[in-house]
């Protein structure tokens, strides 16, 4: 492992710790509806607007073109200046974006790049299904061509903020008669296409506003230009999907999570006393988080040195099945310290919401079972 920072890193980690600290929004970030939509597309448009969007992306699609220590730089300052968590523009940023970019066509880069840089447009996902969630490849709803469209019918589950979205990454079965994997497609999908229904799932976090939503279609068309990929070749895309998301996407929430340790610490000592934590089983589990932190940290350089380029593949669920993990625990522990008063008062990081959200950090993008399969079979090539 060789992981040094230049002089050309320190003068960047400076400039980007300057831009944060002067730009960051003070305004506290609301938990839904159109004003959650507002602010992450304005936040959005400010990093654009600058010239601090898209860390990842290519310059010739509007990002910084910076390499992996640059962006490692760059959310270590974005976590360090408790920067919005950005939520709604995740998809677009991460998944949708990066997808494109690396199998889409010329025309689809053009049409839909821009719009999610400059917090235009918001994407959500439409992959999972009732009976086809952490069994991705038993996806059911199905996509025939008709002339150069796609006439769609089926549902999506779990689709977070479709009701806020513009656009979405959808899966559909083209080819019934292929095996489990093949036969699919990634599609382009317009959330105002005629033959869409959007139903909301009220969850325990958001009692007020809707996060989730159940998407039907009801032949819903879609141009056969929206397919990314070619026809049929939708896993693979997929795929290349998925490792965006456990890759790259992973660094910002771990470096995020290891400065809340650091407060938490200090909130413990406020609290309670530094002597008190120092004896109390309430010492220890910090002590540890710190070094489940300091360790996460280290895995991050780690395969960021590997990489060097690019963070995808089976790499990524070394860094994905730690970070979600630790979440929950960090997240469980900041609760305890806060303990009943977290229940009145809301301004102290909104204990009760992000305690109750960590339980979907081992389930999104892949359980914690899945990613412990991927790390078997192909990091250290246990037989399936």
């Amino acid at each position: 492992m060789n992981l040094d920072f230049t002089a050309e890193d320190k003068i960047f980690r400076e400039e980007a710790r300057d831009w944060l600290q002067a730009n960051v929004f003070k305004e506290r970030r609301p938990h839904g509806g159109e004003a959650m939509r507002a602010y992450d597309l304005a936040w959005q448009k400010c990093q654009y607007d600058a010239g601090w969007a898209g860390v990842s992306w290519p310059k010739e699609y509007g990002g910084m073109g910076l390499d992996l220590t640059r962006q490692l730089i760059w959310y270590e300052e974005y976590a360090r200046a408790h920067a919005p968590d950005n939520h709604l523009c995740f998809v677009g940023l991460n998944h949708g974006g990066p997808t494109i970019i690396a199998r889409g066509d010329e025309a689809q880069k053009r049409t839909h790049l821009r719009p999610i840089l400059a917090g235009e447009k918001i994407w959500c996902q439409g992959f999972s299904e009732p009976n086809a969630g952490s069994d991705l490849g038993a996806l059911r709803t199905r996509a025939v061509v008709d002339g150069d469209e796609l006439v769609i019918t089926g549902s999506k589950i779990w689709t977070s903020h479709g009701h806020l979205s513009d656009m979405q990454e959808l899966l559909v079965r083209t080819d019934p008669d292929a095996p489990k994997h093949k036969g699919i497609s990634w599609v382009i999908f317009d959330m105002r296409t005629p033959g869409l229904e959007l139903r909301p799932i009220e969850i325990m976090t958001a009692p007020n506003h809707t996060h989730f939503v159940q998407c039907f279609y009801d032949e819903a068309r879609v141009p056969l230009a929206n397919v990314v990929g070619g026809l049929n070749n939708g896993w693979s895309v997929a795929m290349s999907t998925l490792g965006f998301e456990r890759g790259t996407a992973q660094i910002k929430d771990q470096i995020r999570y290891a400065f809340l340790v650091e407060q938490m610490i200090e909130r413990a000592r406020e609290r309670y006393g530094s002597e008190y934590i120092t004896h109390d089983e309430l010492g220890s589990r910090l002590a540890q988080l710190r070094a489940d932190m300091a360790a996460a940290r280290a895995m991050t350089y780690m395969v960021v040195s590997r990489a060097q380029h690019d963070i995808g593949g089976s790499l990524a669920s070394l860094m994905r099945a730690m970070v979600g993990d630790v979440q929950q625990r960090v997240r469980r522990l900041a609760f305890d310290i806060i303990g009943a008063d977290a229940l009145e008062n809301p301004e102290d990081d909104d204990w009760v919401y992000f305690y109750l959200r960590s339980y979907a950090q081992t389930i999104a993008a892949g359980t914690s079972q899945i990613q412990r399969n991927i790390i078997g079979e192909r990091v250290l090539g246990l037989p399936r």
